[in-house]
C-alpha cells in the first residue's frame, strides 16, 4: 500500500512537471495578439497627413458657427438641433450629422478641417461669411498589458507618441517587455488592421513613424517570459494541489492503519 501511495504520489509529481515545461515551450495563453514568428508583419510609414483623424460613425462632434470670425458664437453645440446634445452632435451610422437651416451633411471620412469647410460652404447660402469650428471630443486610445495604469487615454490633439501615451498608463511595470512593443492601428483604407512593433531600447530602432499614435490606436506591452512562466506555473501548481488534496485520505488511512 504504501507503495502504490509513493508511486501514485511521484507519477502525479512528474506530470505536472512536464506539463509545466511543455506550457513554457510553447505559445502562451496569457499573451495577446500573437502571430506566426515567420509571418511577414505590414508596416505603414506614417506622415503628418496620414496621421490626421477622420471622422467616423458614432464620433461626437462640437460644432460652433460663427457669423464672423472676430464675433462671438451665433449658434453653440446646444442649439444644433439636438436639445439634450450638451456632449456634442452624434454622427450617426449613416455618417450625417443634422444641423439648423442646412439639414443633414456627411462629415464620415473626412478630417476636421474639411468636415468645417464642407458645413462652411453649406452655411454660406444663408448667412454672409459664415466661419465654422469643428472638433471631434472622442478621440482616444487604449494601453494594455504591463503598464501599471491600463485603459483608455484620451487624446486633445491629432496625434499622441508612444511615450506620452506610457507615461499617462502610468510607465511599463518591472515585467514589461521593452523591446517589442506592440501596437495595432486600423487600417487607412478601412480594412482590416495592421500590426507593428516598436524597440525601446535601442534608440538607433526608434523613428518619427513608429513612435507616432492615432486616435483608436491599441498599445500592448507583452510580458516578459518569466511573468509568462509565473501565470503558468501559478496554474499547474493549482492542479497539483488539486490532486495532492484528493490523495490525502488515502495517505491518511495507511496512517492510521500502521
Amino acid at each position: 500500500m504504501r507503495k502504490s501511495i509513493k508511486f501514485l504520489l511521484l507519477k502525479t509529481i512528474l506530470l505536472g512537471s512536464i506539463l509545466l515545461c511543455t506550457g513554457c515551450t510553447t505559445k502562451s495563453d496569457y499573451e495577446l495578439f500573437q502571430t506566426d514568428a515567420n509571418a511577414t508583419q505590414p508596416t505603414t510609414k506614417h506622415t503628418m497627413r496620414s496621421i490626421e483623424y477622420r471622422i467616423l460613425p458614432q464620433d461626437r462632434l462640437d460644432v460652433v458657427l460663427y457669423k464672423d470670425p472676430g464675433q462671438n458664437s451665433m449658434i453653440a453645440t446646444e442649439d444644433l438641433g439636438q436639445s439634450v446634445n450638451r456632449k456634442g452632435v452624434l454622427v450617426n451610422t449613416a455618417g450625417y450629422i443634422a444641423l439648423p437651416l442646412i439639414g443633414k451633411i456627411k462629415v464620415a471620412g473626412l478630417t476636421q478641417s474639411q468636415a468645417a469647410k464642407r458645413i462652411t460652404a453649406q452655411y454660406k447660402k444663408y448667412i454672409n461669411t459664415p466661419s465654422v469650428y469643428l472638433e471631434v471630443l472622442n478621440k482616444r486610445l487604449f494601453v494594455i498589458g504591463e503598464v501599471k495604469k491600463p485603459g483608455v487615454v484620451k487624446i486633445d490633439k491629432e496625434k499622441m507618441t508612444l511615450f506620452e501615451a506610457l507615461a499617462f498608463a502610468g510607465d511599463l511595470t518591472d515585467s514589461a517587455v521593452r523591446d517589442h512593443i506592440v501596437i495595432l492601428s486600423a487600417n487607412p483604407s478601412g480594412q482590416g488592421m495592421n500590426i507593428r512593433s516598436v524597440d525601446l531600447t535601442h534608440f538607433a530602432n526608434m523613428d518619427y513613424s513608429s513612435m507616432m499614435l492615432r486616435p483608436n490606436d491599441i498599445v500592448y506591452v507583452q510580458p516578459n517570459s518569466w511573468k509568462a512562466f509565473k501565470v503558468a506555473a501559478g496554474d499547474y501548481g493549482s492542479i497539483f494541489q488539486a490532486v495532492t488534496t484528493a490523495l490525502q485520505p488515502f495517505a491518511n488511512i495507511k496512517y492510521l492503519t500502521k
